[in-house]
């Protein structure tokens, strides 16, 4: 094994790691955003009203999207087997 090869299976894996979360983190992003907003409105700072909303959508995103990033990960298990068969 090259050090280039395992560099590029390194890359695929951060690669898939991406994918796989980025979607929860962008959903808890924009949630935590607009929470934020409506709590520099309201003058309300109640530090557990920003954890449940999050939850909720991390759950939701991740039952809406949990076969696809299972997909992603099956996907990249495989592509590593046979690449290590190979060797």
């Amino acid at each position: 094994m090259t050090a280039d090869f395992a560099v590029r299976l390194l890359i695929e894996t951060l690669l898939a790691a991406v994918k796989m979360s980025a979607p929860i983190l962008l959903a808890t992003l924009v949630v935590g955003l607009l929470i934020s907003i409506v709590q520099v409105v309201t003058q309300v700072q109640e530090m557990t009203l920003t954890f449940v909303p999050k939850i909720i959508v991390v759950v939701v995103v991740c039952v809406m999207l949990g076969a696809w990033m299972l997909g992603v990960a099956v996907e990249l298990a495989k592509r590593m087997f046979e690449t290590a068969a190979g060797l």
